[in-house]
């Protein structure tokens, strides 16, 4: 099982066979899966639990993947999460097409699982700065991935892990609104029973290490949909 704090990636794709083959090659890479056979399922997935990858298959019943990349590109909150289409069609003004809407890479189907893995670590590494490694900065706040260590206005913050998870989240994409239930998947896994009166007790630890630092509390209360980390209307 891979560890609930690994990224998520979505798998659009109809065939079962196919599907199963991409579930089995991204859990062996450690990463957690959630898979989609139609167009409208995966916008809907997509929404909900903001994964960190979309494989998406070209050829789809419905809504065709070329246009679900449109409006997942087109959306707030989603245009940011990257797209492989897993296509059959090798031409160029197809290619040119799929980009043209947004596609961050093509894969041409019969594909090398090896390759394909290849670049969908290439991706993850851009896209979730901190599992990687990178420093990450918002305002007076700084979070080191290579460490594991968070400091404020320059005074080293004491985390636990659940809490280094939270503001590892909140910092890869400052401002956003996270509903409990999108922290429970991203901090927990999607396997884990855990009720979402945890979150608000874990927000309230992060918030107190936060304060130690001094400074305001740099986590927005949004009434009835979640927390984000929002600086904005901080003095």
């Amino acid at each position: 099982m891979a560890e609930a704090t690994a990224p998520l990636v979505l798998v659009v794709e109809d065939e079962p066979a196919q599907a199963e083959l991409l579930r089995i090659n991204l859990e062996r890479e450690g990463l957690r899966v959630l898979h989609a056979d139609n167009g409208e399922e995966a916008l809907l997935l997509a929404s909900e639990y903001r994964p960190d990858l979309i494989l998406l298959d070209w050829m789809l019943p419905g809504l065709p993947g070329v246009e679900v990349c449109r409006r997942l590109k087109a959306g707030r909150g989603r245009s940011d999460i990257p797209v492989i289409m897993l296509t059959a069609r090798g031409e160029e003004d197809d290619r040119v097409r799929g980009l043209d809407t947004g596609a961050d890479d093509f894969v041409v189907k019969p594909y090398s699982p090896r390759e394909l893995m290849a670049r969908v670590r290439a991706r993850l590494r851009g896209s979730r700065a901190a599992s990687v490694g990178a420093v990450l900065r918002y305002g007076d706040l700084e979070l080191n991935g290579e460490t594991r260590k968070a400091s404020r206005a320059g005074t080293p913050l004491r985390l636990g892990p659940i809490e280094y998870q939270l503001l590892a989240a909140f910092m890869e994409h400052p401002e956003r609104v996270w509903s409990r239930e999108l922290l429970l998947d991203r901090v927990w896994g999607l396997n884990v029973t855990v009720e979402t009166r945890t979150v608000d007790v874990h927000i309230g630890r992060l918030r107190k290490a936060l304060a130690r630092a001094g400074a305001p509390d740099p986590i927005r209360t949004v009434r009835g949909a979640g927390y984000a980390l929002d600086l904005s209307e901080k003095p």
